[in-house]
C-alpha cells in the first residue's frame, strides 16, 4: 500500500468539523456506508458562546453569588489601593509630628489587612463556586454528548474513526473545562476591574485618565486583528488533533495487520504527514495567541510611563498630591493587568471555541427519525418476515439491493449466499432499521417494521455476528448483555444453550472470570460463543446470523455450530454464511449477486439447477 497524502489522510481521519467544506467519500467496498458525515463552515462564535451559556445558566444563583464575591474582592484590591492615598499623604507632610505619623501608620495598616482579608475571602468563594459551576456545566455537556451518541443512526458510526469521535469527548470537553475553570472568572473579573479602576481614575484625576483612556481604542484594534486570526488557526488545530487521534486509534487498533503486511514504515510515514500536519497549525495558533500578551503588556507600559510622567509634572506644577499620583499609576498598572491577562487567556478561549464548535457539530446531527406516532408491534412477535419489493442504497447514486422479495416463516432457516458485496449484510441491516429502504415494504407478522417501535423491533431480533464484542465485565455480565433482567440460573442455561457452559466452567472464575480488551484472554472461538449464549439469553424470536463461524477453525466451528442448532430451534432464522455446508439444511437458499437475488430454492434444488450456487458448492467458482 502507498503512503496517502495528507489531504487524503485529513479526509478520511478528520471526520466531521474537520474541513470548512462538505468533504465526499467513496462508498465502501459492496456499496456499503461512505465515510464521512461532511460538515459545512463552522458555526459563528456568537453562537457557540450563547449556548456554552445554556450550560451554566441553570446555576444563575451560584453565578450571581460568585459575583457578589467577585465585587467585593475586586472592592477590596482597589480600596487597598486607595488608602495609600491618604497614607503618603500624611507621612509626606513634614509638618506632622513623626510620633503621629507612626501611630497613623499603624492604624491604616490595621485598616489595609482587614480590606485585604475581605479581598481574600470573596476571591477564595468566588472560585469555588465558579469552579462548581464549570464542572456541573462539564458534566452536562458530556451526558447530553453522549446521550446524542446513543440516538443516532448506525450510519453515522460506520462512517466516523473512533478516535475522532473520542477526541471530541477528550481533548475538546477538557478544552471547554478548562476555559469554563479560569478563562471565564478571568474574563468577568477582569472586566469588573476594569470599569471600577477607571471609576475611581476619573475620581482621582479626570485628566490622566483620559490619557489612559485614549490607549483604549490601539488595545481594542489590535486585539480584535489578532482574535481573528488564532480563532481561524485554533478551529484547525482541533481538526488535525482529532485527525491524528482518528489514525493512532486506528493503527493501534489494527496493529497486527500492520505487522502481517510489513506497513509499519508506511503508518510512519503517514502519521508523520498528520503530525507534521498538526505540529504547523499548533505553531500557528499558538503563535498568534501567545503574542497577544506580550504585545498588550508593552502597550500598557507606554500608557503607564506616559501617566507616571505627566502626573510627576502636575505634581511639580502643585496640581496634583503625592498620594493621587502614587494611586495613580498603582491604578494605571492595574487598569492594564486585566487586558494582559485577558489576551494571554485568549489560546485557551480560542481552543475551547473552537472544541465547543466540533462538540456541538455532533450535538446538532440528526438523530434516528422518531417511531411513527401509531406505532405498535403484534404481541408476541411470531416472526413471519416478508420482503416486498425492497430497493436500498447507502448513497443515492449507487443502488445496493434492487427489488428484493422474500419470506420466511416462525421457525424457518433463510440463508444468504453470494460474493462479497452482493448485499447479504445489507438485508439484516434493513430488518434492524439500522437503514430505512428506500422503496418497498419489509413487515412481520403483517406488520410494516416502519410501524414497530424500534426498541421492540430490536428486542425481537437476536444477532451474532462475525466480529464479537465483548465489554469489560464479568462472563456473567456480558451474556446477561441479551437480557438485563436475567437470572444466574437463565444466563447458564443460555451458555449451555450455546455449548459455552463447559469452557466457562473450566475458567479459573468460571462465571466470574473478568474478560478485559475485548475479551483478549479468550479465544476466537470463545467470544463467539459467548456471543450466542447473549443472543440465546433474548429470547427473541427472530435470529440473524452473519458469517458467525467464518473465523474459526473447524472443530470450533463444529461447536458453535451445534451450539446455533439449539440456538435456532423455534426462531426465525437468517444466515449469510461463505462456507457452504453450514447452510444445507435451511428451508430456503437466496443467492445474491450484484444486490439482486438471482437464484432461490433448498440445497438439492439449486444444485439440480447448475447454476450460479452449483458452481459454488462443487468448487466451479469461488465466494469472494
Amino acid at each position: 500500500m502507498a503512503g496517502r497524502n495528507l489531504e487524503n489522510l485529513t479526509k478520511r481521519y478528520g471526520g466531521i468539523g474537520s474541513e470548512s467544506t462538505v468533504i465526499k467519500r467513496r462508498p465502501g467496498p459492496g456499496g456499503g456506508p461512505n465515510r464521512g458525515f461532511a460538515t459545512g463552515k463552522p458555526k459563528n462564535t456568537r453562537n457557540v458562546v450563547r449556548r456554552l451559556l445554556t450550560y451554566i445558566g441553570m446555576f444563575w444563583k451560584r453565578i450571581v453569588a460568585a459575583l457578589l464575591f467577585m465585587l467585593v474582592s475586586t472592592a477590596a484590591s482597589l480600596g487597598g489601593s486607595y488608602l495609600l492615598r491618604p497614607i503618603v499623604n500624611h507621612i509626606a507632610d513634614a509638618s506632622t509630628p513623626a510620633g503621629e505619623r507612626i501611630d497613623y501608620l499603624g492604624t491604616m495598616a490595621l485598616l489595609l489587612g482587614a480590606v485585604y482579608l475581605a479581598g481574600v475571602v470573596g476571591t477564595y468563594f468566588q472560585h469555588r463556586m465558579m469552579i462548581t459551576v464549570s464542572q456541573s456545566a462539564i458534566e452536562r455537556i458530556r451526558n447530553d454528548l453522549f446521550s446524542k451518541l446513543q440516538s443516532l443512526p448506525i450510519r453515522f458510526f460506520d462512517n466516523e474513526a473512533t478516535g475522532e469521535i473520542m477526541s471530541r469527548f477528550t481533548n475538546d470537553v477538557d478544552n471547554i473545562g478548562t476555559m469554563l475553570d479560569s478563562s471565564i472568572t478571568s474574563l468577568v473579573s477582569g472586566v469588573i476591574t476594569l470599569v471600577m479602576t477607571l471609576a475611581l481614575m476619573i475620581y482621582t484625576n479626570p485628566i490622566l485618565a483620559l490619557i489612559t483612556v485614549l490607549f483604549l481604542p490601539v488595545f481594542a484594534l489590535l486585539g480584535n486583528g489578532l482574535m481573528k486570526r488564532s480563532r481561524k488557526y485554533y478551529v484547525s488545530q482541533q481538526a488535525a488533533l482529532g485527525a491524528v487521534n482518528g489514525y493512532i486509534e486506528e493503527n493501534v487498533s489494527g496493529q497486527k495487520v500492520v505487522k502481517v503486511f510489513n506497513h509499519e514504515a508506511v503508518c510512519e510515514s503517514e502519521f508523520a504527514l498528520l503530525n507534521d500536519d498538526l505540529r504547523g497549525k499548533q505553531q500557528r495558533a499558538q503563535f498568534f495567541g501567545g503574542i497577544m500578551g506580550p504585545i498588550m503588556g508593552n502597550l500598557s507600559q507606554v500608557s503607564y510611563s506616559l501617566t507616571a510622567g505627566i502626573g510627576g509634572a502636575l505634581c511639580a506644577l502643585g496640581r496634583f498630591d503625592v498620594g493621587g499620583l502614587a494611586i495613580f499609576v498603582n491604578y494605571s498598572r492595574q487598569f492594564s493587568r486585566p487586558i494582559s491577562e485577558l489576551s494571554q487567556q485568549m489560546s485557551t478561549i480560542f481552543a475551547a471555541l473552537a472544541g465547543a464548535e466540533r462538540v456541538f457539530t455532533i450535538m446538532d446531527l440528526d438523530p434516528e427519525a422518531p417511531d411513527a406516532a401509531d406505532a405498535k408491534a403484534p404481541d408476541p412477535l411470531l416472526g413471519h418476515v416478508v420482503l416486498e419489493d425492497v430497493t436500498f442504497g447507502y448513497v443515492p447514486e449507487k443502488t445496493v439491493l434492487k427489488h428484493i422479495s422474500l419470506y420466511a416463516r416462525p421457525g424457518q432457516k433463510i440463508a444468504f449466499v453470494g460474493s462479497t458485496g452482493a448485499g447479504k449484510t445489507t438485508i439484516t441491516n434493513l430488518l434492524n432499521r439500522f437503514y430505512d429502504i428506500d422503496s418497498g415494504r419489509i413487515t412481520i407478522d403483517g406488520v410494516d417494521i416502519m410501524n414497530i417501535p424500534r426498541d421492540v423491533l430490536r428486542s425481537n431480533i437476536a444477532m451474532v455476528l462475525q466480529d464479537t464484542h465483548l465489554f469489560t465485565g464479568t462472563i456473567m455480565e456480558n451474556i446477561r448483555y441479551g437480557r438485563l433482567d436475567a437470572t444466574d440460573e437463565e444466563v447458564i442455561q443460555a451458555a449451555k444453550t450455546a455449548s459455552a457452559h463447559s469452557f466457562i466452567k473450566r475458567l479459573s472464575n468460571g462465571y466470574d472470570t473478568m474478560i478485559e480488551g475485548d475479551g483478549a484472554n479468550l479465544s476466537q472461538g470463545q467470544r463467539q460463543l459467548l456471543n450466542i449464549a447473549r443472543a440465546a439469553l433474548s429470547h427473541a424470536p427472530i435470529l440473524v446470523l452473519d458469517e458467525a463461524t467464518s473465523s474459526v477453525d473447524t472443530r470450533t466451528e463444529r461447536l458453535i455450530e451445534k451450539g446455533m442448532d439449539h440456538l435456532m430451534q423455534n426462531r426465525t432464522t437468517f444466515v449469510i454464511a461463505h462456507r457452504l455446508s453450514t447452510v444445507r439444511n435451511a428451508n430456503a437458499i437466496m443467492v445474491l449477486e450484484n444486490g439482486e437475488i438471482i437464484e432461490r430454492g433448498d440445497h438439492d434444488d439449486l444444485l439440480a439447477m447448475k447454476g450460479r450456487y452449483y458452481q459454488l458448492y462443487t468448487g466451479m467458482s469461488e465466494l469472494t
